[in-house]
């Protein structure tokens, strides 16, 4: 990626963000990953019925959740 100068800050704003096609999706996934990595999902993903309050309480607590009060 070359080198951009500029005499003002008015120059800055104005000029056009240099990236490659290719590098864009690439960017996306690596920043993606990045924020996923510290914070991994541990939850089952979706919506549960179920029959009682135990029932809930206990899916929570099997899925490591704190039980709301």
């Amino acid at each position: 990626m070359p080198v951009q100068k500029f005499r003002s800050i008015r120059e800055m704003a104005s000029a056009p963000v240099l990236v490659r096609a290719e590098d864009g999706v690439e960017r996306f996934v690596r920043r993606c990953a990045r924020y996923w990595q510290p914070a991994p999902r541990r939850y089952p993903r979706g919506v549960f019925r179920f029959r009682t309050i135990e029932e809930a309480q206990a899916a929570r607590r099997s899925a490591g959740r704190p039980e709301s009060t």
